[in-house]
């Protein structure tokens, strides 16, 4: 399966009653773009081939023709000047949406975003209200130049906020907050859920907070701690459990920064048993940063080690068999469930 097969796989619906519509993960962000461009003449978008063409993955497909040229804005291949760009922008009251066409083309716009975008505010007192769309994540066979997941770069990085959807509703309610908020916002969306994903989605005005964990499942004996791709394996590893008479509780933190340290550390004295889980390389990513925060404020609940589950410090591999190997999946979940139930 190449990159480009994997977008087009078969649709997982997940059941929301608050929910109006059914949208995929990728046309959820298409409506919040076009909603808040709609409800805010300030908001425009920028990126490589994301006018006429649609952008790679067609997540802006037909927002040139609603919004015109002026709004919808083909830029150069140069990350590092669309993103001064649109920091610019944002000082002439603009609210610009940057697409990075992959996640992992960040880097070459890195100085703007970490060593002039973060600090303004702090500086100067100037607020930088841009929204960075990074698709990232693997799975779909893309290899090491396109697959990465590299949220921690930015968590790390005072005056950013990052916030990674897992479901349709979030995509959409998550990206009308980045969008609205003062502060850069890196906006991790997961190109292995956009056409894989189908969920309700609101109609209209539903930002969802940032800094809002959401809990996913509840349980007394486990908790799995997670964001993004990996959400929707731990459900299912957690069906499982559940199937062999085990109470597993699902914490999807939706925001890495700033972390919603009271739901983590709920959740973690609640169960005494927890197990975090990401996408992205094991070492400095933020199931460390989680771990930190249970160990140094609820050790005393705790009724076994905290366990992490992550991907090895290695690049994305472009070979089917070894990209299944490297990344963490609901049967590797399973298995670290299963050995921290019975410590």
């Amino acid at each position: 399966m190449t990159w480009d097969q994997g977008l087009h796989k078969s649709t997982t619906v997940l059941s929301d009653d608050q929910g109006t519509r059914e949208l995929t993960y990728l046309e959820a962000i298409r409506a919040a773009l076009r909603y808040e461009m709609q409800r805010d003449p300030r908001v425009l978008v920028m990126g490589e081939d994301i006018g006429v063409y649609g952008g790679a993955f067609k997540v802006t497909q037909g927002l040139i023709d609603e919004f015109g040229e002026d709004r919808v804005i083909d830029t150069p291949m140069t990350e590092l000047a669309m993103l001064y760009a649109a920091i610019g922008m944002s000082f002439e009251g603009f609210l610009p949406v940057v697409e990075m066409q992959f996640a992992d083309f960040i880097s070459t716009g890195f100085d703007a975003l970490v060593q002039f975008a973060a600090t303004n505010h702090f500086r100067w007192r100037q607020p930088v209200p841009i929204t960075v769309r990074a698709p990232g994540g693997g799975g779909l066979r893309a290899g090491p130049f396109h697959s990465q997941s590299n949220e921690a770069w930015f968590i790390h990085t005072p005056g950013l906020k990052v916030v990674a959807p897992a479901t349709p509703a979030d995509a959409y309610g998550l990206l009308l907050s980045a969008i609205r908020d003062p502060n850069p916002v890196i906006y991790y969306e997961t190109k292995y859920l956009y056409r894989s994903l189908k969920g309700m989605v609101p109609e209209g005005d539903a930002p969802v907070p940032i800094g809002q964990a959401a809990l996913r499942r509840t349980g007394e004996e486990v908790s799995i701690i997670t964001y993004g791709a990996m959400v929707q394996e731990a459900l299912s590893a957690a069906q499982t459990l559940e199937q062999e008479g085990h109470s597993v509780e699902v914490l999807d933190l939706r925001t890495l920064k700033p972390l919603d340290e009271e739901a983590i550390l709920t959740t973690a004295r609640k169960t005494g048993k927890v197990l975090i889980v990401h996408e992205a390389n094991r070492t400095c990513g933020v199931g460390g940063e989680v771990a930190a925060i249970i160990a140094e404020r609820a050790f005393e609940y705790l009724d076994g080690p905290i366990i992490r589950l992550a991907a090895p410090d290695t690049p994305v591999p472009y070979s089917p068999p070894l990209e299944d190997a490297y990344r963490p999946n609901a049967a590797k979940i399973l298995a670290a469930a299963r050995d921290l139930l019975a410590y």
